[in-house]
């Protein structure tokens, strides 16, 4: 089953090792509005050779092209999280089996990086106060996961 993916210009192309069918359905586990468009395998019943997926409206190709090739930080995925509860719901999820870092940053266990960042930290980094903006880029600078709480407070001198 052939699958158009021409009406997005730019998608993401991943190369896993082997696991690129595991990793489109860990990925449509964690984020609404997501599916699998296709499957394309090695013969009838074999593994799978690439997959493409939609995530949250994003579509996505992963292809299993061998050991060759490692994802780096130099590439994220930026996930905007409105509420604490979303944070806290994707940094789990994501970082399962994987690592986590600072700065709402984590790797999965496939080695891809997201970052898990509500749209309040650019609001107050961005703020027309130099000192309110640099408290928060203190306050976030010593977060592992992205605490809107503790972003507010360090906004408001607390």
């Amino acid at each position: 089953m052939a699958t158009t993916i021409t009406k997005q210009k730019i998608i993401p192309f991943l190369w896993f090792d082997g696991k690129a069918e595991e990793a489109m359905n860990f990925y449509i586990s964690i984020f609404n509005n997501s599916k699998v468009l296709n499957v394309s395998r090695m013969g009838p019943g074999g593994p799978a050779m690439s997959v493409t997926f939609e995530l949250e409206g994003q579509k996505f190709i992963g292809l299993n092209g061998g050991p060759m090739f490692k994802f780096t930080e130099a590439v994220s995925f930026f996930v905007n999280c409105e509420t604490q509860e979303e944070i806290d719901e994707k940094w789990e999820q994501l970082s399962q089996g994987g690592e986590k870092s600072r700065c709402g940053w984590l790797k999965d266990k496939y080695g891809l990086s997201w970052q898990i960042v509500p749209p309040a930290l650019g609001e107050l980094l961005g703020d027309a106060d130099p000192a309110k903006s640099q408290r928060v880029m203190q306050a976030m600078l010593k977060m592992d996961k992205i605490d809107i709480k503790g972003l507010q407070n360090a906004y408001d001198g607390a």
